[in-house]
């Protein structure tokens, strides 16, 4: 949908959260577009609201396993309008992934099911925020489990999802992505781990036979430096926690997560749900603010 005032969907996200009270704050915003926020319309107030009802009344700072199902449909309903053109873009507010889990519900995190949900063959996490992108080879995986997720043609299609997104929805003509070795010093060429000899430089070799301009692989102790970030648009880490410090340290507050390779804009906020602030009016909806205006700038060039 291309218009003067898109519309972004906004799900509301865990209930007992800061989700709804980030956004009643982002309706006081003067932005670029028709926001509709999708939940419970008893927890907004001066808020336009796609109206979803709670399986349970909430407390603030308490969730409830009943309500695991009305979290989801919030997704659903947001994935089926971008899906059919009602919504140019979606933004989510952060979801308690344990409570949906404790509902027997399986629910790894917000990129794993907006994927299943909209069928994408392959799709990256990637955090914008402090002048860097950061983008992640394995999300939301146990650090026992990375090693055996990291194959070569993985890499290989996280690489052409990086490169194709940069280029259509980022407009970056030549995108430059550096690739973080998993090991500590890089393996020591094979001394300290071979992933990097046997998997990530094979693939990056693919990558760059397809036209994609990666390098590495560059330890990670030595490819978040200034110098090295200031010549690159995107570094990818192999897991969670070696690229997200990073990207938090710079931009805390203020960074915005972006699913790369689905066939649709979707943003999110860098944080949880923060449930001991709920109720409380303390929330800083920065992030949310952020991740609304990305949206918005993604959506226009799709």
């Amino acid at each position: 949908m291309k218009s003067a005032r898109p519309v972004i969907a906004v799900t509301s996200g865990e209930p007992a959260g800061i989700g709804p009270e980030l956004c009643v704050k982002l309706a006081r915003e003067a932005l670029p577009a028709r926001i509709v926020a999708i939940g419970d319309r008893s927890l907004f107030n001066a808020v336009e609201v796609e109206h979803i009802p709670l399986r349970r009344p909430c407390v603030p700072g308490k969730p409830d396993p009943a309500n695991a199902r009305y979290v989801l449909a919030l997704l659903d309903r947001a994935v089926r309008g971008c899906l059919e053109g009602e919504f140019a873009a979606m933004v989510t507010a952060p979801v308690q992934k344990s409570t949906i889990n404790d509902a027997g519900i399986a629910f790894t995190g917000h990129t794993e099911y907006l994927a299943a949900r909209a069928h994408a063959e392959h799709v990256v996490m990637m955090l914008v925020g402090g002048g860097l992108r950061v983008a992640l080879a394995t999300t939301h995986l146990a650090l026992s489990e990375v090693p055996k997720a990291i194959n070569k043609n993985n890499l290989l299609n996280t690489l052409g999802v990086i490169d194709r997104d940069l280029r259509t929805r980022f407009r970056i003509a030549r995108p430059r992505i550096l690739v973080a070795g998993l090991n500590p010093h890089g393996g020591e060429s094979g001394h300290l781990g071979r992933e990097e000899v046997d998997v990530i430089a094979p693939a990056i070799a693919a990558a760059l036979a397809a036209g994609i301009d990666a390098s590495g692989p560059i330890p990670a102790d030595t490819l978040f430096v200034p110098d090295r970030l200031a010549k690159a648009d995107c570094a990818l880490a192999m897991f969670h926690d070696q690229g997200l410090p990073v990207l938090k340290y710079a931009s805390f507050g203020r960074g915005v997560n972006v699913t790369l390779g689905l066939p649709f804009v979707r943003t999110s906020v860098d944080h949880g749900t923060a449930l001991e602030l709920a109720g409380s009016g303390r929330a800083d909806a920065g992030s949310l603010i952020e991740a609304v205006k990305l949206a918005i700038e993604l959506a226009s060039a799709a």
